[in-house]
């Protein structure tokens, strides 16, 4: 059984562009990313907490309707 783990910014927009978001856009103080009409701002830190981890997928999965399971986000 997979554990959560923490990820880097990187892995992490490789993993969204994986499920089918856009690139990053630059604007403001963070990038954005867009799935559909949906906009998800990506933080700006360089590696994301487990906790962290777990609320941008809960807020990302509420934005775009899918649910992404841990297993699914690991083999992204």
């Amino acid at each position: 059984m997979p554990k959560w783990k923490p990820c880097k910014r990187r892995e992490f927009i490789k993993k969204l562009k994986r499920i089918g978001f856009e690139s990053p856009e630059p604007g403001g103080n963070h990038f954005y990313m867009r799935y559909g009409t949906y906009t998800f701002t990506v933080p700006s830190n360089q590696e994301y907490s487990v906790p962290q981890v777990k609320m941008l997928l809960e807020e990302i999965e509420q934005g775009i309707r899918k649910e992404i399971p841990l297993g699914e986000w690991e083999r992204l």
